[in-house]
């Protein structure tokens, strides 16, 4: 299977779709682009994960939710990823590797989705807090995705 298609595949498995991603990225640049669509900002989406590195940071970021809710970790560090404890900083850390391939408007637009969590980032992280699912690293990729593509979109309007 080819790395897209898994990435693609796992964030399915989470609850996250291509779609819920287009969303936010919509929402995002809609006021600084007249003729946005979702179309346009799925176009985008799939080529920042058309990006090996934007792939290893969905996959890796995924994998360590899922070893946290499996107990593979020392329960120490479980409990502060779990806890998604906000000086933990190591999930936006890992995110910022995916807003970093489209500059300075992507990570500006990661602060402030961090902030807000609207859309699914928020749904996201509401499970998190409310169930038995990890989902520290996953609503920070989320916000990356979205920022990076917005970036993108941005980028093209000059």
């Amino acid at each position: 299977m080819e790395l897209m298609e898994l990435a693609i595949k796992k964030l399915k498995e989470r609850g996250v779709e291509i779609d819920d991603i287009c969303e936010l990225t919509y929402d995002l640049q809609l006021k600084y682009s007249s003729n946005l669509t979702k179309e346009i900002c799925k176009e985008e989406l799939l080529k920042v994960l058309n990006k090996r590195e934007v792939l290893y940071a969905i996959l890796t970021g995924m994998a360590i939710d899922k070893a946290c809710e499996e107990g593979v970790f020392d329960k120490e560090i479980s409990d502060i990823i779990n806890q998604d404890d906000p000086l933990y900083g190591v999930d936006e850390t890992l995110a910022l590797s995916i807003v970093n391939v489209e500059g300075s408007i992507a990570y500006t637009n990661f602060g402030y989705l961090d902030k807000i969590k609207s859309g699914i980032i928020g749904k996201v992280d509401e499970e998190g807090k409310h169930s038995s699912k990890c989902t520290t690293f996953l609503d920070d990729i989320i916000g990356a995705l979205a920022s990076a593509t917005a970036s993108r979109i941005a980028h093209k309007e000059k």
